[in-house]
């Protein structure tokens, strides 16, 4: 089992201890704020690790290039549709073994884990075997130069051939965090992100016996440590240091558990599809109004990316708990632990907005001098920030219904307020007044508080406390 101790402390530091370290505290029992703290801390640590590849592969691709940096970029657009995949499993993945964690049924628990990672597994093969053949026709296909082709092939066909390596990191961390080990899936993401940052450099510029690769090198050193945090995801799976534990015997596929978990992450994918499609349709519109507007948007958006994942890791605790205590039988106690997470994520975005709309400027000009540039982000940052208070809540109502595995109803809530909401009032606000950019964030701030409040009155119907896995 985990190694921190179980004994009722309650001071700050021992919490953060155990956030840390691991607990073996029963969440469907122990204090709700104590749960959401030690399952929150880990989480956020685990996004910050997964953000800095893309962070570490840039900084260095770019010395490379322009050519190097737009096959990563191209690359990466590729990968949505793998992340879709991922995230999708991903969801169901951990409400079916945070319910079976909730009811005790550790069996239950380590098969449904076996048959996400086998699904992954299945979803991997095609994908990774047309990357591997096809990588050069799929940049050509997404639009790339014949020199960014030839430059990027290798680092495409690798990251797409070794795509396994990320289904299984986000599937298996899903795993832990159904059970209640977030500390574990953030261990997995700290060693790969070591070892990608120890390699990057020196397989990208040949340094000492390293062989110089290029942006081929960036493709081999995230692989890799990605793959190593997918090892030591394994070893513990398979012993007896987590809350779950797989077997030799366990390893069988069960058609009707693998069709349900299907089911439950077709919603999970779309739900991913719905919101990228409708970003991808914002940076178009945002684009018509010029490269300052587009730099400006494209900075302020980095900074509310950055800062909104200490909220993501407080709603995926929310769903910890609220699958775990609906297979405890405690649905009340699931929609406490919801409503108390969204007021601590409450306080916690509305800081961070005060703090944005204050030192906006400031922010903004960390990144560029360009005094246009400059105008747009701070427009962006402060219009955006003013819809923190109502995001805290919609992300965690959001997150909720995907650990109840009702992911249904969080898909139609996307495709209402992005798609039939969204888009069309940042095309009027920004076409059709004197508006112009300003339209597209303003449209954002009224859209996601709209999400928020239609998420709530969802959640307070309670359809999702009847939700079966």
């Amino acid at each position: 089992m985990s190694m921190a101790t179980t004994e009722p402390r309650t001071d700050f530091k021992s919490m953060l201890r155990e956030a840390i370290v691991g607990t073996t505290r029963d969440f469907t029992e122990d204090s709700i704020g104590r749960a959401i703290f030690i399952l929150s801390v880990p989480a956020v640590l685990e996004m910050c690790m997964e953000s800095l590849f893309g962070i570490v592969n840039v900084f260095w691709v770019s010395r490379l290039g322009a050519p190097a940096v737009a096959a990563v970029g191209i690359t990466e657009s590729l990968l949505t549709i793998i992340f879709a995949i991922a995230l999708g499993l991903s969801m169901a993945t951990t409400a079916v073994v945070a319910r079976r964690t909730g009811e005790k049924d550790s069996q239950g628990a380590s098969t449904a884990a076996v048959q996400g990672i086998i699904l992954g597994i299945l979803a991997s093969i095609p994908i990774g075997l047309i990357g591997i053949l096809f990588a050069p026709a799929l940049l050509r296909f997404m639009g790339a130069e014949p020199e960014v082709i030839s430059t990027g092939g290798g680092y495409a066909r690798i990251i797409l051939g070794g795509n396994a390596a990320v289904m299984l990191l986000f599937l298996i961390n899903a795993v832990f965090r159904g059970a209640g080990d977030a500390a574990i899936a953030m261990r997995a993401l700290w060693l790969g992100n070591i070892v990608n940052l120890l390699l990057d450099p020196c397989l990208i510029f040949g340094l000492g016996p390293f062989p110089e690769l290029g942006v081929t090198g960036s493709a081999v050193a995230t692989t890799i440590g990605r793959g190593l945090g997918v090892v030591y995801q394994v070893s513990v799976l398979f012993s007896t240091k987590s809350r779950i534990s797989v077997r030799m015997r366990d390893i069988r596929f069960e058609p009707a558990i693998a069709r349900s978990m299907l089911k439950i992450s077709f919603g999970g994918m779309l739900q991913y599809l719905v919101a990228t499609a409708s970003w991808a349709a914002l940076v178009r519109l945002v684009a018509a109004f010029g490269s300052a507007a587009l730099a400006g948007y494209t900075i302020a958006l980095r900074l509310i990316v950055v800062a909104l994942l200490p909220s993501w890791g407080m709603s995926n605790a929310a769903a910890t708990l609220v699958g775990q205590n609906l297979g405890a039988n405690k649905p009340d106690r699931a929609e406490k632990s919801v409503w108390i997470t969204g007021v601590a994520n409450m306080f916690v975005l509305g800081a961070v907005a005060v703090f944005f709309i204050l030192f906006a400027e400031g922010l903004i000009g960390v990144f560029t001098s360009d005094a246009d540039v400059i105008a747009n982000g701070v427009a962006c940052l402060r219009i955006v920030s003013y819809g923190y208070v109502f995001y805290a809540y919609g992300m965690v109502m959001v997150q909720s219904f995907n650990g109840a595995g009702d992911t249904f109803t969080p898909t139609l809530i996307n495709l209402g307020c992005y798609w039939l909401f969204q888009i069309p009032l940042s095309a009027y606000l920004a076409l059709r007044t004197s508006l112009g950019s300003h339209g597209v964030f303003l449209a954002i701030t009224i859209s996601e508080s709209a999400l928020a409040l239609v998420a709530m009155l969802a959640f307070r119907r309670g359809r999702w406390k009847k939700q079966k896995v």
